[in-house]
């Protein structure tokens, strides 16, 4: 309901300057998916613990930086810097973009493990959210860039 809440917006907003914003958000994030199980199943990038210290530090300095935003907007101070259509917005969501593409790694990797070393049943939900979780985060991602190189169409 959420998700399908905000696609209908994102779709109304943008039915002048990008018809079907949210079908290219949907097939954009369809395909990241794919690549990225394409990459972890032919070890192009190898899950270890480097990889996933890097990839916490990463996930941890944008949660911050989305908390930090909230925090900062709820006291009037408007970063439109970031959250405009310019070139350094696009940069910082492309970087997030990445990010999340690349969680997706760990979360294939933890499904492996899980499979592997026998875990009980119900870790299959564990992996299962997390792998949604990733998604939403990567398809609401993808959404907003699509809308700001719609924005600067204007």
């Amino acid at each position: 309901l959420f998700l399908g809440a905000i696609s209908a917006v994102f779709s109304q907003a943008f039915a002048a300057t990008a018809p079907g914003i949210v079908m290219n958000a949907t097939l954009l994030t369809i395909l990241t998916a794919v690549v990225m199980l394409i990459i972890y199943r032919t070890n192009l990038i190898k899950v270890d613990g480097k990889f996933v210290r890097i990839m916490t530090i990463a996930i941890g300095a944008i949660a911050l930086y989305y908390i930090v935003s909230m925090v900062l907007s709820l006291f009037g101070v408007n970063l439109t810097m970031l959250h405009n259509s310019g070139p350094l917005s696009i940069g910082i969501s492309l970087v997030i973009i990445g990010v999340a593409a690349f969680s997706l790694l760990m979360d294939y990797e933890f499904i492996v493990r899980a499979s592997e070393s026998g875990a009980p049943k119900y870790m299959e939900w564990y992996g299962a959210f997390g792998l949604m979780v990733t998604l939403v985060w990567l398809y609401l991602e993808i959404l907003k860039i699509l809308a700001k190189f719609a924005g600067n169409r204007e």
